[in-house]
Formats: C-alpha cells, sequence, structure tokens
C-alpha cells in the first residue's frame, strides 16, 4: 500500500509521516518511510537546488520539471522496489504537491503538471491521501529559516491551499482530509485507524 501525506508549510506531514510509519511497524508490517523531493542522492541533490533561496526567481517551468525528474528517480529507486517487496510506502508529499504548488497556485495548469508528474512515475497513483488542511498563516508561523517555497507570500500560500481543497474535493474516496491545527496526537490516532481498515480489508 501506498500512503502519501500532503499539505501547505508547517502542517505537520513529516511529523504524522513518523507516527505513522511507526505505528505500522509495531503491528508488524514492513514499512518504507520517505519523502519528496528526495529520497535517492540524485533526488535530494535537486532538493536542494529547488528549496535553496539563493535560487529566488528560479523559472516555474523549470520548477516543475525539476520536481517531476526527483519524482521519477524516487519512484524507479525506491518507492516501486518497496511496493514489490510488499512494504507499505509512507510518503511525505508526492504528485498533489506538484499539482497544487506549479499547477494551480503558480498557474501552469492542473491536468499538465498532473500528466507530467504521472508520466515521470510510470503512472503510480497513491491508495491513501492523508491532507492536512491547515490555514498558512498558522503552518507558517511554525517554521523556522524559510527555504524558498516557504518565503513565498502569504497569498500564495493561500492558493496552494485552496489547490489542495479543489484536488481532494474531486477524488473523495481516496482522501482522508484532517485539520492540521488540531493535536499531533489525535491526528495520528486518527490516520492509524483509517490505515488499519484499509490494509484489514486487504
Amino acid at each position: 500500500m501506498f500512503i502519501v501525506f500532503e499539505g501547505g508549510e508547517g502542517a505537520g506531514k513529516s511529523t504524522q509521516s513518523a507516527a505513522l510509519a511507526d505505528h505500522l511497524a509495531q503491528r508488524g508490517h514492513a514499512v518504507t518511510c520517505t519523502r519528496e523531493p528526495g529520497g535517492t542522492p540524485a533526488a535530494e541533490a535537486i532538493r536542494a537546488v529547488l528549496l535553496d533561496p539563493a535560487n529566488a526567481g528560479l523559472d516555474d517551468r523549470a520548477e516543475a520539471l525539476l520536481f517531476a525528474a526527483a519524482r521519477g528517480e524516487h519512484v524507479a529507486r525506491v518507492i516501486r522496489p518497496a511496493l514489490d517487496r510488499g512494504d507499505v510506502v509512507v510518503c511525505d508529499r508526492f504528485m498533489d504537491s506538484s499539482v497544487a504548488y506549479q499547477g494551480i497556485a503558480r498557474g501552469l495548469g492542473r491536468e499538465r503538471v498532473a500528466d507530467l508528474s504521472l508520466w515521470a512515475t510510470g503512472g503510480l497513483r497513491p491508495d491513501l491521501t492523508v491532507l492536512l488542511d491547515v490555514d498558512p498563516a498558522l503552518g507558517l508561523a511554525r517554521l523556522e529559516g524559510p527555504d524558498r517555497l516557504e518565503a513565498e507570500p502569504l497569498e500564495w500560500h493561500q492558493r496552494v491551499r485552496a489547490g489542495f481543497c479543489e484536488i481532494a474535493a474531486d477524488d473523495p474516496q481516496r482522501y482522508l482530509v484532517l485539520d492540521g491545527s488540531r493535536p499531533a496526537e489525535d491526528l495520528a490516532i486518527e490516520i492509524a485507524a483509517r490505515v488499519d481498515e484499509l490494509l484489514g480489508d486487504r
């Protein structure tokens, strides 16, 4: 099973990814916990370029292509091999981040960016996406030392949030949308219950 955490900056994705991975391991599942952009040396190098504030003003299309390149490498080297082994893969961000950030907030086109990611990954989609929805002002206030994307204006982050909500509303069966301002412990319990139910069905 392939489970992805999505949401804006400071929504708590890393915290909840780690909590779910721990929960699944305790229940005896083999788990691969990873993140985007990143997961392999090449993808981590692309991550460094994408998030470095020194690269402010990076062309929007170049940004989308770099995210897709990192994702293609990540899927080929980490995610698909783990799924083939029978692992549960828990990933902090995946293609919906590109659709929300570059397709919607950057205005490059939702379908165009989605198609780019699907081509890069051979059509891989998550079985479940957990969207941690949080007011961008609250999420950004949780951060220290913003990277290139975190430093974008609040209005841009509000477009990202609206993009995620739009994507989730169009495919409700694949999403678990939660209020990211709730206590982390409560969120972890609800997420674990949903994932346990899905794994039990299989």
